[in-house]
């Protein structure tokens, strides 16, 4: 098995064990009363992030060249992809899913960016390719994600915005 062919299994599984993850957390975050944003343009995230798997899948020459320092870099955006689902914990899905009355999670890699999950996602789009020289795949699939996070992210912020006011409202009051 090639070094592709290794870790494209180990990134179908993982996200794979995510969504399970992401929909466990949705179902209890709903039961507690929380609501969804943007549940439309939902699957068109889905079919971007599985077209770009079948682009990897379909495009990448068995017989790649490995570019080392990027495969390292994609380790490291990993670590940073851990460090996000650990920081949210029960509140990580992949969808927009809001809790009233919670405060913003303020912690790990949540102190320095607003949105680092997004932060993953584009490097994972952009480096993987490069890792076996599939350039057209990182500019294209990094191009449509871009478009796709530029609405995503408008709608995450909006719901965002009424939660920070809460957080204000919670540190104003003191409890």
């Amino acid at each position: 098995m090639t070094v592709f062919w290794a870790l494209f299994i180990a990134i179908v599984l993982a996200r794979l064990a995510e969504l399970a993850y992401a929909r466990r957390n949705t179902r209890r975050l709903m039961a507690e009363g929380a609501q969804e944003f943007g549940a439309g343009h939902y699957p068109l995230i889905v079919l971007l992030h599985v077209a770009w798997l079948a682009s990897l899948a379909a495009f990448v020459p068995g017989d790649e060249v490995v570019v080392v320092p990027l495969l390292v870099l994609f380790g490291v955006v990993q670590l940073l992809r851990i460090w996000v689902l650990v920081s949210l914990g029960r509140y990580w899905t992949t969808r927009i899913i809001t809790l009233p009355d919670v405060p913003l999670v303020a912690k790990g890699p949540y102190r320095f960016i607003r949105h680092p999950n997004y932060l993953v996602v584009v490097l994972e789009i952009l480096i993987l390719p490069l890792c076996f020289g599939a350039w057209q795949i990182a500019a294209v699939f990094t191009l449509l994600n871009g478009m796709m996070l530029f609405w995503r992210i408008r709608a995450e912020n909006a719901v965002l915005e009424t939660r920070r006011n809460l957080d204000v409202e919670i540190e104003v009051r003191g409890t």
